[in-house]
């Protein structure tokens, strides 16, 4: 299809796609695999991304959401996002093999809810529920921990007490509506007691970053990640918040000509759990669109890299 007016430009934020605990969770599945062969069990998928979890399966990855569809004395891996404590005890009572993928910064937050947890604080858990990584972190204590999902919820909470009461945050949200929550539990709470660093991870900030520099720079954006990513799906708000009409697609093939025209310059980007291929195909799909550059803007250079669990480590 020829466009009236056809793109003419590429550009793509920095930074964008893998993050340093995507790369780990998804390492430690494809070692687990070299190590002890297939099948490897994945409690649920190892990150929200469809390309990464197909071609996990085709090496032999065999995911999962009940525990009882695991043989006994098979290796098992929990996912980036983390997951319950009665989770972890019902894994190690049927005797598997586990290596935790869980992402080092959502494992910072359970350490955290464990520790104030034992010194009597209540938490508020700013996050969507359903969520994985939300069902994790609540899931580390048995009661006292309360989720809040905007701010009209924050007039909702019901805490025990209040002279000891933390917040904690889903490592994936919008920094800019976590701020506003936070401040409404503030104002609510005035005691409330905060991170010492805030729980959303540095790629998430990054790549929020990264899109509200480009996104006054260009027509239009595209993210490339799936619909169960939340830090994907927070990256099209946060383009659409500044006035830039932006599209999540999962592949190229969702591209969609009329989306493009009238617009030169194209701005594409990729969730934290979207590998480089996917942004590669979808460039190439822009290209034949009729884009005839590419350019990448300025960025930070993400440096950071986690260490595997013993036993995968070489």
């Amino acid at each position: 299809m020829t466009l009236a007016v056809s793109p003419t430009e590429i550009v793509l934020a920095e930074p964008r796609g893998f993050c340093a605990g995507v790369d780990r969770a998804i390492e430690i599945v494809e070692r687990a695999l070299a190590k002890f062969g297939a099948p490897i069990y994945v409690r649920h998928e190892i990150v929200h991304n469809t390309y990464v979890v197909n071609d996990l399966k085709e090496k032999g990855a065999i995911f999962i959401e009940d525990l009882a569809d695991v043989p006994p004395g098979a290796t098992l891996v929990f996912s980036a996002h983390g997951v319950s404590r009665a989770i972890q005890v019902e894994a190690r009572a049927r005797g598997f093999r586990i290596f935790d993928a869980t992402c080092p910064l959502v494992t910072k937050v359970h350490v955290e809810v464990a520790k104030l947890h034992k010194e009597g604080y209540e938490f508020i858990m700013i996050g969507h529920k359903g969520h994985p990584e939300v069902e994790g972190t609540m899931g580390q204590l048995d009661s006292g921990i309360h989720l809040v999902e905007d701010v009209a919820g924050v007039a909702r909470l019901q805490p025990a007490q209040t002279e000891k009461l933390a917040v904690v945050t889903q490592t994936t949200l919008s920094v800019d509506d976590a701020a506003d929550i936070s401040a409404a539990v503030k104002a609510r709470f005035p005691l409330v007691r905060e991170p010492k660093q805030q729980d959303i991870c540095y790629a998430t900030q990054n790549r929020q970053d990264a899109v509200k520099f480009m996104s006054p720079l260009v027509d239009i954006v595209v993210v490339v990640g799936s619909p169960t990513s939340s830090n994907s799906n927070r990256l099209r708000e946060v383009a659409r918040k500044l006035g830039t009409e932006s599209y999540m697609v999962d592949s190229a093939d969702e591209l969609q000509a009329e989306w493009f025209e009238g617009r030169h310059r194209v701005g594409l980007t990729a969730g934290a759990s979207a590998p480089e291929v996917l942004v590669r195909q979808v460039a190439d799909r822009i290209k034949a669109l009729g884009a005839v550059s590419v350019r990448t803007l300025p960025g930070i250079a993400e440096t950071v890299k986690f260490p595997l669990p013993k036993g995968l480590r070489i």
